[in-house]
């Protein structure tokens, strides 16, 4: 038996020299690490999760549990902006209290042997799914040979892989991720403002990876897999939320629900039969949305609807969007979605190659013309597992600053744009989008359509109000 302290960096979430606000707008649960959890302790293990993204102030007790407790292993999950976190974490843990670690996640799935060779403070790296992988880990105490894939470990100064990652044919072979282990869990994590009718709130994922091949995605973990639990599994497990922890929505945290139709359809007959009087958000593609479709998802529940239009400039979405639809069809689709009683928002993304002054314009204008109810716009970045990223200096100018690497700051400049004009043009779009009084409009009947995305507003409105005021100032 081995026990395992799974962690979750804190990371830099915000733009420098900037208020951070992603932790009072968004504190959502790390999901990956509660399956882990679970699954560890099903093959007989121990496991602890530390949040410092929920609790960032937790650190000098984290070390001072850690010389206490004297775990086996110590795990870091990381994205490619909470990475430089995770190692410098990661080197207080060794100093601390000699403990093992072991990185996984994304960023490592698509960098795991440069990583291990640049960074000593890893002992040993997962690239792909986690669960069998560190199982194998803990089974063998970290020691080498392992007999399952995506395991990463150094053997006389060098750099060894044990395989190809592998990925569970039949999700439903997972237990439940194990929530309980998240302090304050639920009330402490917040989904975004005005995403959810009622309160509390949280996360979940119906599947696994995506049949699509879009430029500026990294599929380093499911690669081009795609698989989903069945019906009879999602409900139990919602099932659980709802008695154990009191949970009334749910965002569905899939790269794309709705890709088999037909699993879906039967998902939300389940879901309206079970009882369980949940609401729920999913992301889409417009052209895998219908009418019987649209009318089977809010029979179910569904509340909102997530597109991932990106751009509003056509020949960007030919070149970086696998089987792109055309931005009429997409505005039928949001109207059609409208029309089902469902809300709609747009996802957006500006700054990827081939950008230009005109494509930038048309994009503006495009989210303008939209009916959307809700709006999400970000800043390209350059994720290494990405399949742009080899050809990017062909393209423009590339800055590799892992830190910055969240969506919100321009590490990527396209060739005849600057840094600053892309950040002039994000917060232009922001503020012709909020500036108008039909989508202001929109918020009043959150009043008593998401109470308690107000009360969360109003308690920090003087945060909000200083972010506005620096954007308006800018």
């Amino acid at each position: 038996m081995s026990d395992i302290v799974l962690v979750q960096p804190l990371g830099m979430n915000w733009e420098p020299n900037r208020k951070d606000m992603s932790r009072i707008a968004n504190i959502m649960p790390p999901i990956g690490l509660c399956s882990l959890a679970a699954w560890v302790e099903r093959h007989g293990h121990r496991a602890a999760i530390r949040d410092f993204y929920a609790f960032p102030e937790d650190e000098a007790r984290f070390l001072d549990g850690l010389r206490a407790e004297k775990p086996d292993f110590v795990g870091f999950s990381v994205t490619t902006s909470s990475f430089p976190d995770a190692v410098r974490l990661a080197r207080r843990v060794k100093a601390a209290a000699g403990v093992r670690t072991v990185f996984g996640g994304v960023h490592v799935s698509s960098l795991a042997p440069r990583l291990m060779r640049e960074y000593p403070e890893i002992d040993l790296a997962v690239a792909g799914e986690g669960e069998q992988a560190l199982g194998e880990i803990l089974d063998r105490d970290g020691r080498p040979p392992f007999g399952i894939g995506g395991i990463y470990y150094r053997s006389d100064g060098t750099i060894v892989s044990s395989g190809p990652g592998i990925r569970l044919p039949d999700l439903d072979q997972l237990p439940i991720p194990d929530y309980g282990k998240l302090r304050g869990f639920p009330d402490h994590y917040k989904l975004p403002l005005f995403s959810y009718p009622h309160a509390p709130a949280t996360i979940a994922a119906t599947s696994r990876g995506c049949v699509f091949q879009c430029t500026y995605c990294d599929r380093s973990v499911f690669g081009r897999s795609y698989r989903y639990h069945s019906a009879e599994y999602l409900i139990d497990w919602f099932r659980f939320l709802r008695r154990r922890f009191g949970i009334r929505h749910l965002n569905l945290y899939d790269d794309n629900m709705t890709i088999n139709r037909e699993r879906v359809l039967g998902f939300c007959e389940a879901l309206s039969l079970s009882g369980l009087g949940l609401s729920f958000n999913c992301a889409s593609r417009p052209e895998l949305l219908d009418r019987e479709l649209l009318r089977a998802l809010k029979t179910a529940g569904c509340w909102t609807i997530s597109l991932g239009i990106e751009s509003g400039d056509w020949e960007l979405l030919r070149r970086h969007r696998s089987q792109a639809t055309d931005l009429e069809t997409m505005r039928e689709r949001i109207d059609l979605i409208r029309q089902a009683g469902l809300r709609v928002k747009g996802l957006f993304m500006i700054g990827l190659p081939g950008e230009t002054e005109a494509s930038l314009a048309r994009t503006r204008d495009y989210i303008l013309s939209l009916p959307l109810d809700d709006f999400n716009l970000t800043k390209f970045t350059p994720f290494p597992g990405a399949s742009c990223y080899p050809d990017l200096e062909q393209d423009g100018e590339l800055r590799e600053d892992w830190e910055l690497a969240n969506c919100l700051n321009a590490l990527f400049v396209p060739r005849g744009l600057t840094a600053e004009r892309i950040d002039a043009m994000f917060k232009e779009i922001y503020r012709g989008y909020y500036r108008r009084w039909r989508v202001l409009a929109r918020y009043i009947p959150m009043l008593w359509k998401s109470p308690d995305s107000w009360r969360r507003f109003m308690k920090n409105l003087g945060s909000f109000l200083q972010v506005r005021r620096d954007y308006k100032g800018s």
